[in-house]
Order: structure tokens, then sequence, then C-alpha cells
């Protein structure tokens, strides 16, 4: 197996034309061959086209089902001295990233783990191809069965904290919006080119290509999370759109074509690499054990917060999100409640008929569901329990308004009011949705209705909303 790997190399290499691309159907045979003797033959090797030095690495492997194994990258067999490519940016960001990678020059491979160096094997000397014109002999041959067994043996974590779950998403979210995002916008890639003029056009004039990479990359990651928490079994990018409430239309529509549409092979790599993330992780009861473990009443919006920290901190002291301390809702919410009845004779605050709450910078919803809270309070201690989900559906869901410009906290806000209604008792029907709007609240134009195929949900809402503020 590894003396006619490395007779095809060496065949490869005597064309005298070779690129590093010409020897890439030899590493896959050899990963295919062994997989096969270790009883792995359901491994799954897809080269990715190199475009540019961004995007992922050059071979993905997979088990042929769902699970992704592992990372190729790969340089010339002229390149010898693999020190120097390790500590390049391209090759840390990939170690930072990806969990389990090799760095190779067919010679030489080098096995990382969460983007510390485990395993190195020399199997053959390069020199002898190059300077001597020959099939080098095959050596350390155990231990580069060793490594290749160690790399094709990896899965990820079965648990994860919620700590630990931010980090990973915020790692991919971050190489998404930078390595593939960026890039297919300056290549002028049709399907997210819309996406950015549709955004462009209908809620931010002057939206930058990094700013509309940023809020679009965060918008894949908590669609897919918030697909996740309502998903009870298997779960990968193509299942999301199902689990994506209908309601939720401008989600629905980034979706469609997250999971329906033709990714690029970048893309749909990373955003597989997100969803398997999400899918080994069981989110549900990481929101209740950081709930359990002292974090509060809001897992969502601290989840969030821990997401930011290491997705991009500059970003997170620019736009001012930090997690709002709890007493510090409950303290204006009932200094609202109490005005609401002591000044204004509405004798149970938010809960009375002819209250109308808008929140016009809503972030994920941290004091419209805080309200939503205290008004259930409110209605039970008065008339019991026997009415509230009645209650619920003809006072909150009609009266209870918020706005918000960044679609991450929009998809957060939902997935979080749609949580607290479940444990309030009430499950919103196909036609319902919490009356929360993606828009700027200081713009009165009227919009026109999209040309943008398969966005058309973003100017729905846009004119929704400009009658709410109207």
């Amino acid at each position: 197996m590894l003396k006619a790997y490395l007779k095809r190399i060496y065949e490869v290499a005597q064309t005298g034309d070779a690129r590093e691309e010409s020897y890439y159907s030899s590493l896959e045979e050899l990963l295919k061959v062994f997989a096969h003797s270790i009883d792995k033959k359901h491994i799954h090797i897809t080269t990715l086209p190199k475009k540019t030095e961004a995007g992922n690495p050059d071979f993905r492997v997979w088990d042929g089902k769902q699970s992704i194994v592992g990372y190729i990258e790969a340089k010339e067999p002229l390149v010898e001295n693999l020190d120097y490519i390790e500590n390049s940016e391209q090759v840390k960001r990939y170690r930072h990233t990806f969990p389990n990678l090799i760095l190779t020059n067919f010679f030489e491979f080098r096995l990382y783990r969460n983007g510390r160096l485990i395993d190195k094997v020399l199997l053959a000397r390069p020199f002898i191809i190059h300077e001597l014109g020959t099939v080098p002999p095959v050596e350390n041959k155990d231990n580069f069965l060793n490594l290749m067994d160690k790399f094709l043996s990896f899965s990820l974590p079965k648990t994860y904290a919620a700590e630990s779950l931010a980090i990973e998403l915020a790692k991919r979210t971050r190489f998404l919006r930078d390595q593939v995002i960026l890039v297919e916008l300056e290549e002028r890639a049709p399907s997210i080119l819309g996406f950015y003029q549709a955004f462009h056009e209908y809620l931010i004039t002057g939206l930058t290509k990094e700013s509309f990479a940023d809020l679009y990359s965060q918008t894949v990651t908590f669609g897919l999370f918030a697909a996740r928490t309502r998903s009870k079994n298997a779960f990968n990018r193509k299942l999301a759109y199902y689990y994506i409430p209908k309601t939720i239309g401008i989600l629905r529509d980034v979706f469609r074509f997250i999971s329906l549409g033709e990714l690029s092979d970048q893309m749909e790599c990373i955003v597989d690499d997100i969803s398997e993330v999400l899918a080994v992780a069981d989110v549900n009861e990481i929101l209740s054990k950081f709930y359990h473990e002292g974090k509060g009443k809001d897992p969502i919006y601290y989840f969030y917060e821990t997401f930011l920290a290491e997705y991009d901190p500059e970003e997170r002291e620019r736009r001012g999100v930090y997690y709002t301390p709890e007493p510090v809702v409950s303290y204006i919410v009932r200094s609202l409640n109490i005005i609401l009845t002591e000044h204004f004779q509405k004798d149970i605050g938010f809960a009375s008929q002819g209250v109308t709450v808008l929140d016009p910078a809503a972030g994920t919803l941290t004091f419209l569901a805080e309200a939503t809270k205290l008004a259930v309070e409110e209605f039970t201690a008065k008339w019991g329990g026997g009415g509230k989900e009645s209650f619920l559906r003809e006072h909150i869901l009609r009266n209870f308004y918020a706005f918000e410009l960044m679609m991450a906290p929009y998809v957060i806000g939902h997935l979080k009011m749609t949580l607290l209604l479940d444990k309030l008792g009430y499950s919103l029907k196909e036609n319902e949705r919490v009356k929360f709007y993606l828009t700027n609240t200081l713009e009165m134009a009227d919009s026109k209705q999209s040309s943008f195929p398969g966005i058309s949900s973003l100017s729905g809402e846009s004119y929704t909303a400009m009658g709410i503020k109207k």
C-alpha cells in the first residue's frame, strides 16, 4: 500500500509539470485503501477546489453518512519545511477552527488535535525523488499507520458544556465569515450577492460587504441553533429548513438556500461542520444546565454573549452586546408596571386591556420576555390560571411588539420567546408568531416589493413593520 503510494508520487513528479493538485488522487487513493484495511469501509473523501488561499483545507474526510472525520491540508512535495507552513496564517486558521487536521507535503504528515500538534511522521525522504530520480523507500511505516488510524478514529465529543459549545460555534462562524462569505461576495457569487443586495435595500442602507458577511454568518449559525432546539432526533444542514417555523419567513428564506440550495463546496463544508457540532450536542439540556448552574433565567442571551466573546470581542465591545443583569431588567420592567397601575389606573399593569408594548431596539428580547412573564404573573394572580392560554393568545401575541436591526439577535429573540411560551404552556400555532420584526426602527420610508428571488419575506416584514410604526 505505502510502496504503491510512493511509486505513484514518483510517477507524478516525473512528468515535470506537476502541480500540488496533481498529487491529490494519490493521497486520496492511499486514504481509501488504508480505511478499508482497518474496516472503515464507508470513509468518503471530498477534494475541495482551491480557488484562492482562503477557503477550506484541500480534503474533507467523512464517514459517508453525516459525520465529518477531519480535514487535510496539502502542500507541494517541493515544500520540505513544514515548520514554516505550520505557522502560516492560513494553517493557523485551520488549526484553530478544525479539531482534527493533517498538514502534509505528501511525504511528511503532521496531525493536530484542537490546534495542538500530537504526532508527526516522515514516510519517505522527498530529495530521493527530486535529486536522485528514483522511488524512495518507505520509512517509519508503523508510526505512519498509527497516525492515520488516530486521524480516522476521531469523532466530536458527545457532550458539550454551554461555554465550550458557544466557543466551538464561534470559531466555525468566524471561519464562515472570513474565508467563505467574504470571498464569495468578492467573486460575486449570485446567491450570496442577491442576499447582500436585498439586505442593503430593505434593511440597512450603506451595509458594507464586511458587515453583511458578519450578519449572514451569525444568522446561519443561530438559525441552525434554533432549528436544533426543535429537532428531537437526527439533525443536519438539510433538515434544518423543516424545523424553522413558517412564520419566521426571513429565516426560512435564508435556509431555503442553506438547506435546499446548491451551495459552493466551501460553504457546504463549513456549514455541515457547524451542523454536526450541533447534532452531537444536546442543545436543550445545555440551555437547561446553563440556567441551573447559576447563569440566570435567560440562558439564550448568556449563551450569545459567550459566543460573541470568542467570535469577535471587538464587535461585542463596539455594539455594547453585554448581558444586562437580570435584577436590572426586572427593576425596569416592574417599575413600568407600577407606573401603569399607579399613574394610568391599569390595575394589572402590563396584563391590562389596552396596554401595548413596543421595544424599538429589542436585541434578543430580554425586556419583552420579562414583561411577558410579569404580565402572566399579574393575570394569574387576579384571574387564576384557567384563562392563561387565551390571555397569551389574545393579549401578548397581539399587543407586545419589538423591532431589531441585526439578524442574529432577531433569530435568538424569536427562539427565546418560543421557548418562554412553551414554558408558560402555550405552543405557537402554525400561523402564529411573536410580533418581533427585523427592521430599522428609524427608517420610515415605504418599501417596495422585493425583486430578489428567495428573499421576498424581507420586504414583506419591512412593509408590516412600517404599518406598526405608523
